[in-house]
């Protein structure tokens, strides 16, 4: 080699520096990875062993959530973040609705033309002999699996919507009582579109950040606890003390109130002449037993006036008086003495 030549090192061909190196070993390793990742993610849905408040169980949906959003495989949530931000701005942006109406007509349009150029040239259709021999169908065990687990997802939000609205967390209540506000007033100046990507963007990285700095976060949190406790037990003393106090005035107001009614009633008793009569001695006769056909009264009344005397009445019969009616109806009852002697005597009344 003469002096001054240059030599360069052999880096291979092109497709050599394409598919080899160090970008492309970490990209594949990062595939790699995320595969691996996305197949433990996969394999999280089992049936978790805590129940609700109530005893219920949960589905295999809690346990997959609680892994793709406490960030346990990152690569594998970072996909799936990034696959529902990409939907979201992909139906914004993109007519894929059109596109699916025009890779309809368009394939079978391609379908019927060439159908049609058989039979005319080749006597015989091209597309139809491309026909299998059973149309294809959805097993029925691939359906049954598909509906249970659509079943375990509705499930899943129905449980988890019950427990928020129930307070069987009351810190995940109002977490989402403050998210239900705020999307009430962004809802005024935020298209849907945006809303829904605040809303998945907050529901991935709040628990990320939750755990990345979780001690000083459950320290606020014991430290704000303990001050509406203490809070809570001052007011509580507070009104048991001024319901104390009440009760104790109202029993007060009471006995002063009873006091002066028992006061007035026994001077309107004392000053009453109705009451003097009623506590007048009451004047009562003795019943006088007699053998003979005269008359038993016995009169208990209080005497209002003192000249009225026994004498005043008249004297009460004896027998019972004859009944007066025309001669054609007259029935005649005549008693003998000796009956009418044994007779009870009639009462004056």
């Amino acid at each position: 080699m003469a002096s001054g030549d240059v030599t360069y090192p052999n880096t291979g061909s092109i497709s050599d520096v394409v598919t080899k190196g160090p970008i492309v070993d970490h990209v594949k390793s990062e595939a790699s990875r995320t595969g691996q990742e996305l197949r433990q993610l996969q394999n999280s849905r089992v049936t978790p062993s805590t129940t609700t408040a109530d005893g219920q169980p949960l589905t295999h949906y809690h346990s997959l959530m609680y892994s793709l959003l406490s960030w346990e495989q990152p690569r594998a949530t970072a996909v799936s973040y990034a696959s529902v931000v990409g939907f979201i701005f992909a139906a914004r942006y993109l007519p894929l609705l059109r596109w699916a109406f025009k890779i309809l007509y368009m394939l079978l349009g391609l379908t019927a033309t060439v159908e049609i150029a058989g039979l005319v040239v080749f006597k015989r259709g091209i597309t139809s002999g491309f026909r299998p021999r059973r149309y294809y169908t959805v097993p029925k065990e691939t359906v049954e699996a598909v509906l249970e687990d659509l079943e375990q997802l509705v499930d899943f939000f129905l449980i988890e919507f019950q427990r928020v609205l129930f307070a069987e967390n009351v810190l995940h209540t109002v977490l989402a009582f403050s998210a239900a506000f705020t999307g009430y007033w962004l809802i005024r100046f935020v298209p849907f579109w945006g809303l829904a990507v605040i809303a998945v963007t907050t529901t991935y990285f709040t628990p990320l950040i939750y755990i990345s700095n979780r001690e000083i976060i459950d320290e606020q949190i014991q430290n704000l606890q303990d001050i509406i406790n203490s809070q809570t037990n001052q007011l509580r003393d507070l009104a048991g003390e001024r319901t104390s106090q009440a009760t104790g005035l109202m029993k007060q107001y009471v006995g002063e109130y009873s006091s002066k009614a028992q006061e007035i009633i026994g001077s309107r008793r004392s000053t009453s002449p109705e009451m003097a009569k009623v506590a007048s001695p009451v004047k009562k006769e003795t019943v006088v037993e007699s053998t003979k056909t005269e008359p038993l009264a016995d009169f208990t009344a209080p005497v209002a006036d003192p000249a009225i005397k026994r004498e005043d009445f008249p004297e009460a019969p004896i027998t019972a008086p004859l009944a007066q009616a025309p001669e054609a109806d007259i029935v005649a009852s005549v008693e003998p003495a000796e009956q009418a002697g044994d007779r009870e005597p009639l009462l004056a009344i």
